[in-house]
C-alpha cells in the first residue's frame, strides 16, 4: 500500500471519530433543555449493445470523502401526549420528531419510525428499558426503530440526520434508510440509470445516525441493516444477541462511512456471514468481538444485477482492524474476513441493463484498497481470511487454532 493511501485513511477515521463525537454531544443536550435535494431522475434512453469491459485505472481511485460535520440542535423533549402514547400498549408504528428518555421499567411495543429532517437531532435514550415488538408476525412487525427519508410532494427526498438511540435493549430490528428499505426497489432501479447515482442516493439517505450502548436479541432477522447512500451511521459499544436467518448487520449498495466498533456478536446466523459490505465503502469495523464465526465473519463484495438495480459503488477502502473472530469448529469454517466473495457468482448478475458503469459494465465484485489488520481469529488457521487482489493490506493478523 502506497503511504499516501495509509495517510488518507488515517485522516478519514480521525474525521469520523469527530463526527460521532459530535453526536454524542447531541444526546447530552437533548435532555438539558425541554438543504433542496435532487429530484427523482428520468433514466437515460441511451444505451450500449453490450456493456463495456472495464479497465484498469492508471492511478489509484479516490475514496469517498466524509461529508462535513453539522452544526446540529437537538430536539426538545417530546410532549406529554406523545410520550404517554409511546408508553401506553399497543402496536401502532408512532412518528418522533422530539426526544424522549425512558426508564429501565418501560417496555415499548409501539414500532417508532423517525422521518425526514423534522426528526433531525432527535434523541431516544431508553435509560436500560426495552423496545419490544418481537411478537410481530412480519419483519415490518417486527422492526422496532426505523430512520427514513421522507419523500416531499415536489419528488425531492427529505432525509434526517443526527439520530441518537442509546441505552436500549431491541427486541426486534433497526432499519435505516433513503431511496428505498434496500437496494432492489424502483426507485433505486430508476436512479441507477444514472452515472450519478451513488451521489444521489447518499444525499437522499439519512446520515450521522448513531446507536451506543444498546442491545439487541434479534427474532429470527437482520438486527440492524443499513440501507442504499446511508452514511456516518454508527453501532458503537453495544451487543447483538438472537438469531437471524440471514446476517448481523448488512451494510447495502451505496452506503459509506459507517463505523461499528466495540461491539459482542453473540449472534447466532442460520448460514450467512455475521456483517455484509455489499458495495459499501470506507467503512471501519474495528475491536470487534464475534463469538460464533463459524458461517463467516466479514464478507465484502458487490452484488451484481439483484433487482435489475445497477450496483455503482466499489466496496473499497474499508478498514477492518483488531477484531477477534472465534470459531467453535473448524469443520466447515467459513472465512473470517472475504474480500471479493462473490465476483459474478450469483444468477441474477445479468438482470441489469447494458450500461457503461457500474456492475452493468462487470460482474466482478471490486473489493480493493482495503485493510485487514490485527485482528485475531481464536481457534482458526491464517488461511480464514481469503484475499484474491494485490491491492488490499493484509497483514499482522494473528490465528490460535492451529489447522
Amino acid at each position: 500500500m502506497q503511504p499516501i493511501m495509509f495517510t488518507s485513511l488515517i485522516a478519514i477515521g480521525l474525521v469520523l471519530s469527530g463526527c460521532q463525537s459530535d453526536l454524542a454531544r447531541v444526546a447530552d443536550a437533548a435532555f438539558r433543555d425541554s438543504p433542496g435535494y435532487p429530484v427523482a431522475q428520468r433514466p437515460d434512453s441511451s444505451q450500449p449493445a453490450t456493456p463495456s469491459t472495464p479497465t484498469s485505472p492508471s492511478t489509484p481511485p479516490t475514496g469517498p470523502t466524509t461529508p462535513p460535520v453539522e452544526n446540529a440542535e437537538a430536539r426538545p423533549a417530546c410532549d406529554a401526549a406523545t410520550q404517554a402514547k409511546l408508553k401506553a400498549p399497543g402496536t401502532d408504528a408512532i412518528l418522533l420528531a422530539c426526544s424522549i428518555r425512558l426508564s429501565s421499567a418501560d417496555v415499548v411495543t409501539h414500532p417508532l419510525v423517525f422521518e425526514g429532517n423534522a426528526a433531525s437531532g432527535s434523541v431516544l435514550d431508553c435509560g436500560g428499558g426495552t423496545l419490544d415488538v418481537s411478537a410481530g408476525e412480519s419483519r415490518k412487525q417486527k422492526t422496532a426503530v426505523v430512520v427514513r427519508s421522507k419523500k416531499t410532494a415536489s419528488g425531492a427526498w427529505d432525509p434526517p440526520s443526527n439520530v441518537t438511540i442509546s441505552n436500549c435493549r431491541i427486541k426486534g430490528f433497526v432499519r435505516i434508510y433513503g431511496l428505498g428499505e434496500n437496494a432492489n426497489g424502483e426507485t433505486m432501479k430508476a436512479s441507477s440509470r444514472n452515472p450519478d447515482h451513488t451521489a444521489f442516493a447518499q444525499t437522499s439517505a439519512p446520515k450521522n445516525v448513531r446507536l451506543e450502548n444498546v442491545s439487541f436479541y434479534a427474532p429470527d432477522g437482520i438486527p440492524l441493516y443499513v440501507g442504499p447512500g446511508v452514511t456516518n451511521a454508527a453501532l458503537v459499544n453495544s451487543r447483538v444477541n438472537g438469531n437471524s436467518t440471514s446476517v448481523a448487520i448488512y451494510l447495502d449498495a451505496e452506503s459509506a462511512n459507517n463505523t461499528i466498533s466495540n461491539n459482542v456478536f453473540g449472534i447466532s446466523t442460520e448460514k450467512r456471514e455475521l456483517i455484509a459490505i455489499d458495495g459499501s465503502a470506507n467503512n471501519k469495523i474495528a475491536n470487534n468481538t464475534f463469538e460464533h464465526a463459524e458461517n463467516g465473519g466479514i464478507f465484502v463484495y458487490r452484488n451484481c444485477g439483484e433487482g435489475g438495480v445497477i450496483r455503482h459503488q466499489k466496496p473499497q477502502f474499508n478498514q477492518i482492524i483488531g477484531n477477534t473472530f472465534r470459531y467453535g469448529s473448524a469443520f466447515l469454517a467459513k472465512p473470517a474476513v472475504w474480500l471479493n466473495s462473490r465476483n459474478g457468482s450469483s444468477s441474477y448478475c445479468f438482470k441489469d441493463p447494458a450500461f457503461p458503469f457500474g456492475s452493468s459494465a462487470s460482474n466482478l465484485d471490486f473489493a480493493q484498497r482495503n485493510i485487514v489488520r490485527d485482528n485475531k481469529l481464536e481457534g482458526g488457521s491464517e488461511s480464514l481470511i481469503r484475499n484474491d487482489d494485490p491491492t488490499n493490506d493484509i497483514r499482522a493478523n494473528t490465528a490460535t487454532g492451529g489447522w
